[in-house]
């Protein structure tokens, strides 16, 4: 069915998309990876070891979404009893941060790209035809999952959804809002996000 994944024979899964649903998804991983930025090796030395031993940032990102993607490790010092408390838990969240936070945006920023990639090769094998189908293998459906989630997020953070009820409010919006585009790619998407789940359960 188009606009849904179904699960290949073998493992794997494949989803119908026209030339407009490839085009949105592309722009919108090309999107996310340009606010992930790029590693710390591509835009410094070829080192490895040196990209190998780079601590990440322990402060977290300024931007909204960003801080979605990224979130701290421990609970929201804001919310904390004491001072003492609040201030053990920044701590403990930026050490933490520090050492995870590359790893994370490389594994982000792998995701989206394959995505790119599967797409692109999937546009040019059914250039003039309106659309095709993309098959994915099982690692390649685990990339897509990421992504898939990563984009709602980055989506529904954009919308400011914080909860069900949030969600909610978006399907009786009118026509005329201009956040209903974003609306709508954050509903589709939670579509393909949950039926190429369903491929993957057991």
């Amino acid at each position: 069915m188009p606009g849904t994944f179904e699960p290949l024979p073998g493992g794997g899964a494949a989803v119908a998309l026209d030339d407009v649903e490839i085009s949105i998804i592309r722009s919108l991983a090309v999107q996310l990876l340009e606010l992930i930025g790029p590693g710390p090796g591509e835009d410094a030395s070829d080192d490895p070891l040196a990209e190998l031993f780079a601590e990440g940032p322990s402060e977290p990102p300024s931007d909204p979404v960003l801080k979605r993607l990224f979130p701290d490790a421990y609970s929201d010092p804001e919310q904390s009893a004491s001072p003492r408390d609040a201030e053990e838990q920044r701590a403990y969240s930026a050490e933490f941060r520090r050492y995870t936070e590359n790893d994370l945006r490389a594994g982000k920023r792998d995701s989206a790209l394959a995505v790119i990639r599967s797409l692109d090769a999937l546009s040019s094998a059914a250039a003039g035809e309106g659309g095709a189908v993309l098959k994915l293998s099982p690692e390649e459906s685990q990339r897509w999952l990421g992504a898939l989630n990563d984009l709602r997020l980055a989506i529904g953070s954009r919308l400011e959804i914080t909860d069900e009820e949030d969600s909610d409010l978006l399907y009786r919006l009118p026509d005329e809002d201009p956040r209903k585009p974003m609306v709508m790619a954050y509903l589709w998407l939670g579509g393909l996000q949950e039926t190429l789940v369903g491929t993957l359960m057991p």
